[in-house]
């Protein structure tokens, strides 16, 4: 235990995994701080979206589009059966996969291929701008993508390393922040239409239930990837 223990250390203390572990410390700061969270949560609505967006025309469904609101709330519209698999795949989708994201970038980033993830989310972006109805979520896909955009052109391969770690933990940490802003609205009783109320409407399966098994999902997922981003050698 001890040798494992000076083991993961030693690789912490490796100049890269010093990088990214500051990395994940300013994610976590611009996730807590409600002055950074506010204008950045629009990156984990366009992630949460998104995952609607992809596994509804995966099941079978009809994307009719996508609205993002400047309150960093979202709406993803499909038509299909009412019930049935693939609503309740639909509604799944959205909060793990900015979890699930995140947790596919570390892995690209750990493996030294953070411009294949950057450039990735770029081609994203581009397909679910077409989906986009509104004029405020065009801008916030325009403004993400023209983002990584800069860095993806501009930044030298470190630095594109850097803002690819960065953007990972972003999404690894931010991805649990909702859940509990979620909660919070639930016990107020302000999120009757939530995606865990419809779930639980369409399966009979208690909110929380679906709550519970996206927290477990986001924790995961922050631990491998926390894992895989600080401890696993830089190739």
């Amino acid at each position: 235990m001890d040798e494992l223990v000076r083991n993961a250390t030693a690789r912490l203390l490796d100049s890269g995994n010093v990088a990214a572990l500051i990395a994940g410390l300013i994610a976590l700061v611009l996730v807590l701080n409600r002055g950074t969270w506010l204008p950045l949560r629009n990156v984990v609505t366009i992630a949460h979206e998104g995952g609607h967006a992809v596994v509804a025309l995966l099941s079978g469904r009809k994307l009719n589009g996508i609205r993002l609101h400047s309150d960093t709330s979202g709406l993803t519209v499909s038509t299909g059966r009412s019930h049935g698999p693939g609503m309740v795949l639909t509604l799944l989708a959205g909060y793990p996969a900015v979890s699930l994201l995140g947790l596919g970038g570390a892995w690209l980033v750990t493996s030294d291929r953070e411009s294949w993830m950057l450039w990735g989310c770029i081609a994203l972006l581009v397909l679910m701008l077409l989906a986009v109805r509104n004029a405020y979520g065009v801008l916030s896909v325009l403004l993400t993508g023209g983002a990584l955009g800069a860095v993806s052109y501009f930044a030298t391969p470190s630095w594109q390393a850097l803002c690819a770690a960065l953007l990972c933990w972003f999404l690894l940490v931010g991805g649990l922040r909702p859940l509990n802003e979620l909660g919070r609205k639930r016990r107020r009783g302000r999120a009757g239409d939530s995606d865990a109320d419809q779930l639980a409407r369409l399966t009979g399966v208690a909110a929380g239930a679906w709550m519970l098994l996206w927290f477990l999902v986001g924790v995961a997922s922050l631990l491998v990837g926390g894992y895989w981003l600080l401890l696993m050698p830089q190739v």
